[in-house]
């Protein structure tokens, strides 16, 4: 059975009261499918590491609309839900469990401290930093410049490999939510996919029917 030094890359540069007082303090949380782990900035729950499931990081607009900044799998790390450690970083994100997961919690406290006193656990975290700020970065640019319809395409193949199935089962709410678009926007999209022959829709429901076309369109918008 995995502990959790088996998730950190930075666990044999510890000390040994280091990885005695992280054994001890970090906690095992399970958590359904659609529960919110995190709510924002003023919810310093601490790190979030992912053992086992996948987990949605997103942001929620004054007007309510969301957007999808990265997701999380297993032994990914957040550190934005422990924004407490951070100070200087306003970010205000919340977590979800996009399917049941068990994750361990590390006392954001316990983690500043490991931060201020070990070189390895300080580059780590800064690295991870970067990393984030890049995936947003990322996605700014496609918010900004590539149409909705490469990013919509990029986005149901990205669904495909992770559910590894040409069938999709979310709604164009859902598909709105992660791209921070409007579900009659989606609609419209999707209606122009299915009209020429990329997708097929159904209830809660979409058949990709032309991948070779489909990544055609999504080029641009792919990594």
């Amino acid at each position: 059975m995995n502990r959790i030094c088996d998730y950190l890359p930075f666990w044999k540069d510890l000390s040994e009261d280091q990885r005695s007082l992280l054994q001890n303090s970090a906690r095992e949380r399970s958590y359904k499918k659609g529960e919110i782990l995190h709510g924002g900035s003023e919810d310093c729950v601490g790190l979030v590491l992912v053992k086992r499931g996948q987990l949605r990081v997103y942001t929620v607009s004054d007007e309510g609309k969301e957007l999808t900044l990265y997701r999380l799998f297993e032994r990914d790390m957040c550190l934005f839900s422990a924004s407490c450690v951070l100070p200087s970083v306003q970010f205000d994100i919340m977590v979800l469990a996009e399917a049941d997961s068990e994750v361990y919690m590390i006392p954001p406290l316990l983690y500043r401290t490991l931060m201020d006193s070990s070189i390895a656990v300080a580059n780590y975290t800064n690295e991870l930093m970067a990393s984030h700020f890049s995936e947003v970065m990322w996605l700014m640019d496609k918010i900004m410049n590539k149409k909705l319809d490469s990013r919509l395409a990029a986005f149901l193949l990205e669904e495909r490999e992770l559910v590894g199935s040409d069938t999709i089962k979310i709604t164009h709410e859902q598909i709105a939510n992660h791209l921070g678009s409007i579900r009659e926007v989606v609609t419209r999209v999707l209606n122009y996919l299915c009209s020429e022959g990329m997708v097929r829709l159904g209830r809660g429901s979409i058949l990709l029917t032309d991948l070779k076309r489909l990544a055609e369109l999504a080029e641009s918008s792919r990594r």
